[in-house]
């Protein structure tokens, strides 16, 4: 398996099990009779401070899924995962750090880290695009 198609499994991974988070939460409240299961807002504000950052930072990770995900495809799909391996794992270990600073804290300290981390995970899918582009379209 290349490294891209790891990242891809181990992203989709991460998402799976932060939706199964927000859904023991919300079971446990229900299962507990403080909750009706057609009671939670979205956005997890009703429930807690933890419960809202756990859905932001699952929202996060598909907000971004189409972008990371879409160019790791990419390579996968057109025999060009060489152009995106170096940078996969990097990729990966920075969306989990934002999602873990995110479930973390909503300090501001923090904050500043997710954005870095957001940020570290744009550059890289800049720089794929940029290989993509120029394997495809030589300058």
């Amino acid at each position: 398996m290349s490294l891209s198609a790891l990242a891809l499994l181990g992203y989709t991974t991460w998402m799976i099990l932060l939706l199964l988070a927000t859904a023991a939460v919300r079971l446990s409240l229900v299962l507990r009779g403080r909750r009706a299961p057609n009671s939670f807002a979205a956005d997890g504000a009703d429930v807690s401070p933890f419960a809202q950052r756990l859905a932001r930072a699952h929202a996060n990770c598909y907000e971004s899924f189409p972008i990371l995900g879409g160019l790791l495809l990419l390579g996968l799909a057109t025999w060009q995962s060489k152009l995106t391996d170096p940078l996969a794992m990097l990729m990966l270990a920075a969306r989990l750090a934002q999602s873990i600073l995110h479930l973390a804290s909503g300090g501001s300290f923090a904050c500043l880290l997710r954005f870095a981390m957001f940020t570290l995970q744009i550059g890289i899918a800049a720089q794929w695009i940029w290989l993509f582009v120029t394997r495809w379209m030589p300058l």
